[in-house]
């Protein structure tokens, strides 16, 4: 039942005839009462919507009717016509800023309802920016001689599979909900959505390309998806890299603080997108709840209480194991037991007994807290000494590596050679070659301290021992980073001929200082800290990290699982 007879409401009858609705089934109304065989002021256009029907009024074809499009005025619907619709009824009454009938009176007159406006104050806003911007612009990108019927069905059918999908996590956040989900409030997707034009535009150029319309095809789609993000500014190439990686050869990730929301969410997100198999550790009944309140899709996924009797001979086996790890260093019996039922002690051993490929915590603990028991039940690579820490900042410019930022407080010399050995290795998995700066207050030389001797040494070991490794230093972080500047001022330096992408910062408050500092005030997106020298993969999340955050986590610890098993 279409309530007006103008071109949207043609043009969405034309769409509707063309996914299967029967033509019998279709009535339309203009001011003047129901499109039928009696009326002779119908011009050519109306009159192929001419119903065979002995109705007149817009109150008898609401009667029966499964659905109402309103294209049309304020308030032209009333109560006892949604009632005498079918269970169920669909209702778009999209006259703006009023619509047909009000949401409120719509909804709590009939329950069943599912109700759309064009109103962005309530549920199922229908827009046009969802199409029209996709439609053209997959028109344009294969340079199509027309916008055919296949085409918009295509960018409709393309809507209808993305609202079925989790909503991203800055969509929720924006409309100010904890998870949007498929049903009667979310059966389109939200205007400010990330991915409709990577969903929409590629559909769009396909069904020109498969009609005979398109005069220039697209031949790679994943490189053109890529352009579709660039020009929203939403692309970011390491992270699909990385992402991509991931989804190769997926790995059983440990999410520890699963009596989470955010953790949870996260966890849907990596088990949808193919990137890692969660592990949920926590109370199952908790767990279930937080599950069933947000409508989170984790069916199946493996639900693990440290706590409880059914894992009794996995806790002691685990107990023991630690015990004899640690007896020489003040762990008796009865304490490694109780350790066992923490979730920070529990998932480590499940990941150095093979039961799961990785681990991830800190959302909610402190960074000592999580990082001391996977040092005490993992332990440091063969060959490391130490455990050092990395961010990636993803700027404007490209990422950049810092490290170290959160483990290694007054390096000494050898410390620092390390650190950069481990980080220029950790840069090498994101198949990015390392260059790299150490940092200091002076610049080769230019002021004494221990600091400058200091990186200075290292940097002497290092081009000693490993000359093929681009590195340099000590030098300021200007002049890492400014090649123009460097150049005219130390021409002889590695990293004459490029700026530094990796920055070695010589203690840890400096390292941490910085990166929070261009977090912050450089809008630069932070991901990890990622843990490098660990036998296993285990990454540590900042406290109160985003769902994203959390995402990118998981992914860099399915990477580091990869390499770990490789």
């Amino acid at each position: 039942m279409v309530n007006g007879a103008g071109a949207s409401a043609v043009s969405c009858s034309r769409l509707y005839l063309s996914l299967g609705v029967k033509p019998e089934n279709l009535v339309m109304v203009d001011s003047k009462g129901v499109l039928n065989a009696q009326r002779t002021d119908l011009n050519p256009i109306k009159q192929k919507f001419v119903t065979q029907r002995d109705i007149h009024t817009l109150e008898d074809a609401m009667k029966g009717a499964d659905m109402f499009l309103g294209l049309s005025v304020a308030g032209v619907v009333t109560p006892q016509m949604l009632l005498s619709m079918n269970d169920h009824p669909i209702v778009f009454a999209l006259a703006n800023p009023t619509p047909e009938i009000g949401y409120e009176l719509a909804v709590s007159t009939r329950p069943d309802i599912i109700m759309g406006t064009g109103r962005s104050d309530f549920p199922n806003q229908v827009n046009n920016v969802l199409g029209f911007p996709y439609i053209f612009r997959g028109a344009l990108d294969v340079r199509a001689r027309a916008i055919n019927e296949e085409m918009k069905l295509a960018a409709a059918r393309a809507l209808a599979d993305l609202a079925k999908q989790p909503v991203p996590e800055e969509v929720n956040i924006a409309y100010q909900v904890t998870n949007l989900k498929f049903g009667k409030e979310y059966i389109i997707p939200k205007p400010n959505d990330p991915r409709l034009i990577t969903s929409i535009a590629p559909a769009v150029a396909k069904a020109a390309m498969d009609s005979g319309v398109a005069r220039k095809p697209v031949t790679n789609w994943d490189a053109y998806r890529d352009e579709l993000s660039k020009r929203l500014g939403l692309s970011n190439p390491l992270i699909r890299q990385i992402k991509a990686r991931a989804m190769k050869n997926p790995k059983r990730v440990v999410f520890a603080e699963a009596e989470n929301y955010k953790i949870l969410k996260a966890a849907e997100i990596v088990l949808d997108d193919g990137i890692a198999t969660p592990i949920l550790l926590g109370s199952k009944e908790v767990i279930h709840e937080l599950i069933a309140q947000h409508d989170l899709e984790l069916e199946g996924v493996q639900i693990i209480d440290p706590r409880s009797p059914e894992e009794n001979e996995r806790r002691e086996m685990f107990a023991q194991q630690f015990y004899t790890k640690r007896k020489r260093r003040g762990v008796n019996l009865a304490g490694a037991r109780d350790m066992m039922t923490h979730r920070n002690y529990f998932g480590p051993s499940l990941v150095e007994n093979g039961f799961a490929d990785a681990m991830i915590s800190g959302l909610t603990s402190s960074y000592p807290a999580t990082i001391r028991p996977a040092l005490r039940i993992i332990g440091k690579k063969k060959g490391a000494n130490i455990v050092s820490g990395m961010y990636i900042m993803l700027t404007k410019k490209g990422p950049f590596f810092f490290a170290d930022t959160t483990v290694n407080m007054h390096p000494n010399v050898d410390t620092l050679v390390e650190i950069t050995l481990q980080t220029a290795a950790a840069v090498r998995q994101f198949n990015v070659e390392p260059r790299i700066a150490m940092l200091s207050y002076s610049n080769f030389g230019s002021v004494e301290g221990n600091i400058p001797i200091m990186v200075r040494q290292a940097v002497e070991i290092l081009h000693r021992d490993h000359p093929d490794l681009i590195v340099d230093g000590d030098m300021q972080a200007n002049f890492a980073l400014n090649n123009e500047l460097l150049r005219e001022n130390f021409p002889f330096s590695k990293l004459a001929d490029g700026p530094a992408n990796t920055l070695i910062f010589p203690y840890l408050t400096a390292g941490n200082i910085a990166y929070k500092l261009i977090q912050e005030l450089g809008g630069a997106e932070a991901i990890g800290p990622i843990l490098m020298g660990l036998n296993k993969s285990v990454h540590v999340l900042q406290m109160g990290s985003g769902v994203a955050e959390i995402v990118n986590m998981v992914t860099i610890a399915v990477i580091d699982a990869q390499g770990n098993a490789g």
